[in-house]
């Protein structure tokens, strides 16, 4: 048995045949471009990983092939890249070693060797890695997992990405066991990811790919690991057909659901799911089954191969070298649409924020001009912490507010997140407050901003320019160590931040009482 899916040997792409599992376990040679392009194609070699490396092994034989002819050999890489259209691996493979045509064969070959080398390390750190982040997830009990698809080794080229995970997760004796969805119309479920659950001796059992949410709504799931062809920069997800009622299912059940993939299945140049090319294939695959026909003759088939589920469903992407967080999006237009429901967020007015972790230097903010009572995650932008700048053209822009939100997180590295509203009392406080900074007396609940040095609680009252930077440039003189994590703006509202979402929302009410409450007794003060 292959120690790996794929492999170079003397010259010639081995690979075990995907088709032939469970009944046989069987080894194609390939020695062309053209019977590589065909066995990714049929997929005798499938999953992202897999068909990448398959992909880099083709060029390293065209390049053997035609020698010195480096247009020959580009046209033939890109033929290679364009076998299956959705999984992004495949094309950044080619890309990668197709680099080295000018310095010779040899040079594309060890490219590919070492690609493939790097696979199995990235897989291995990669499940690691997911295993510490669905145990802090999920509070580290003996976990049920839901899985879709086949994201193992042999959709790698060793160690596997969601099922590697899976494997990590029972060789800590934290697993007690799995449902795998058994993935229509090719069944990749029933046939590869029940095969390799029964080789590393992890209980499991198989459900029709409709039944799997229902398993979640019945709590029977503690988490849903999978894996993914292709990851937009904003985290919208393409994966196997069936894919998506899952992650819909667990976002209504709340409980996680991660995406575990390489860096090499972010594909940076997309913003949004929408442009993700999804591979249609034969209707023959839904009207037959086993080569024999269970269809009326002519009976068409919609076949897609994937489909998208969108960022704002998915808890984590988690890939060998950072873990993105996609769903804290989906944080923002509940929390403001709590605000909205009490009054504090009329209109369109109000914006919140979330720092990105994994994504150095990103931030997620409420779009401009949008009621915040009626929020998606689509209306949410990505901006820039150092500019405060959209990332993309494409989209709402950001809140007016931006400025602000990305002041607090260049100055404070441990702010998580920002809350910007027009709670009534704390407005009126910022307009009737004449100096600069308006002091509280010691209300009780000021100990819901955390634990503070003894003194006066003073909250700083910035001038309202109708320059929203300029505002941001004051704010920075009023950060010290000492500071509470609040803001006035006068005749305008209150800004707080936190080291997360909830936290932050909590010290807007705080101050929106803390407000109230000065207002109710400072009449009466000796």
């Amino acid at each position: 048995m292959m120690k790996r899916s794929l492999d170079w040997i003397d010259g010639v792409v081995h690979a075990v045949d995907q088709r032939a599992l469970p009944g046989e376990y069987r080894i194609v040679q390939l020695r062309t471009v053209d019977e590589v392009i065909a066995a990714v194609r049929t997929l005798t070699i499938r999953g992202a990983p897999a068909i990448g490396a398959a992909g880099a092994l083709a060029v390293a034989l065209s390049a053997r092939a035609h020698g010195s002819d480096v247009a020959a050999v580009a046209a033939d890489a890109r033929r290679i890249a364009a076998a299956r259209p959705t999984a992004v691996n495949l094309a950044w493979a080619v890309r990668r070693v197709a680099e080295h045509l000018e310095r010779g064969p040899g040079a594309v070959l060890q490219e590919a060797l070492a690609l493939l080398d790097e696979d199995e390390r990235v897989n291995r750190t990669m499940a690691v890695r997911a295993a510490d982040e669905v145990l802090k997830l999920t509070r580290g009990q003996r976990l049920r997992v839901l899985t879709h698809c086949n994201t193992g080794r042999l959709a790698t080229v060793a160690g596997g990405t969601a099922l590697g995970t899976i494997i990590e997760l029972a060789q800590r004796g934290r697993l007690e066991s799995v449902l795998a969805g058994e993935t229509r119309p090719l069944l990749q479920g029933s046939r590869l990811t029940a095969w390799e659950l029964a080789e590393a001796d992890i209980p499991h059992r198989v459900c029709v790919d409709s039944a799997g949410p229902t398993a979640v709504a019945a709590g029977m799931i503690d988490c849903v690991l999978v894996g993914a062809d292709r990851i937009t920069a904003h985290g919208d997800v393409a994966n196997k057909i069936g894919t998506y009622p899952l992650a819909l299912a667990a976002a209504r059940a709340g409980i996680p659901f991660l995406v575990v993939a390489p860096e090499s299945t972010v594909d940076e140049t997309l913003s949004d799911g929408g442009d993700i090319v999804i591979e249609e294939r034969a209707a023959a695959e839904v009207t037959s089954l086993a080569g024999r026909q269970i269809a009326p003759a002519g009976t068409d088939a919609f076949n897609p191969a994937f489909d998208v589920t969108p960022r704002d469903l998915v808890t984590a992407v988690v890939t060998e070298n950072r873990t993105l967080w996609p769903a804290l999006g989906f944080g923002l237009p509940r929390a403001a649409g709590e605000l909205y429901r009490r009054g504090w967020m009329d209109g369109t007015s109000g914006n919140l924020s979330v720092r990105l972790p994994g994504a150095a230097g990103r931030a997620v903010i409420t779009g401009s001009g949008l009621s915040k009572g009626a929020l998606t995650a689509r209306d949410l932008v990505h901006i820039d912490i150092e500019t405060a700048a959209a990332v993309s053209d494409r989209g709402p822009r950001p809140s007016a507010e931006a400025s602000l939100h990305a002041a607090l997180y260049r100055a404070l590295p441990d702010c998580g997140a920002v809350v910007h509203a027009h709670p009534p009392h704390a407005t009126l406080v910022a307009g009737l407050s004449y100096g600069p900074r308006v002091d509280f007396e010691n209300f009780e609940i000021i100990k819901g901003f955390g634990p503070r040095r003894p003194g006066p609680f003073e909250v700083p009252i910035l001038t309202n320019h109708d320059d929203v930077p300029r505002i941001a440039a004051d704010l920075a003189g009023t950060l010290h160590p000492d500071a509470p994590p609040a803001f006035l703006i006068r005749r305008h509202g209150a800004t707080v931040w936190g080291p997360d979402l909830e936290t932050a929302r909590n010290r807007m009410e705080c101050l929106e009482l803390l407000c109230e409450l000065h207002l109710r007794t400072r009449e009466r003060r000796p």
